[in-house]
């Protein structure tokens, strides 16, 4: 089933694709079928600028786990970052960290419970 669930962001940073690296200025989240990736569906994020043509993209499939994985480690890095570096928010930050740990309890939950009705 596909999703058609689709944020759209800018970005700033660099990627590296086939002919070295390139400066990043859109983001794309989806939630949809992989190509490569070995699951039925994936969070997929790809990186890019446009106005560089399809080989500045910087692409990733990620299962709902590693999603949220990913999610995590950025709040932890982000909360303990002073923010003055970052200009985030580092309390912010902590309660997103707290949301992703939310979400990883409650799959690790979901997990013993498919494992014990097996």
């Amino acid at each position: 089933m596909c999703t058609y669930v689709t944020a759209h962001g800018e970005a700033t940073g660099s990627g590296k694709g086939p002919q070295g690296w390139f400066g990043l200025s859109s983001l794309t989240v989806y939630f949809d079928h992989p190509v490569h990736a070995p699951a039925d569906h994936t969070m997929n994020i790809d990186f890019a600028n446009p106005d560089r043509g399809a080989a500045a993209r910087v692409a990733v499939e990620l299962t709902a786990e590693t999603a949220v994985e990913l999610v995590r480690a950025v709040a932890q890095v982000l909360s303990e970052v002073p923010g003055e570096l970052t200009g985030i928010d580092p309390v912010g930050a902590r309660r997103l960290l707290e949301a992703a740990r939310d979400l990883t309890e409650v799959q690790a939950g979901a997990a013993v419970g498919r494992a014990g009705s097996s």
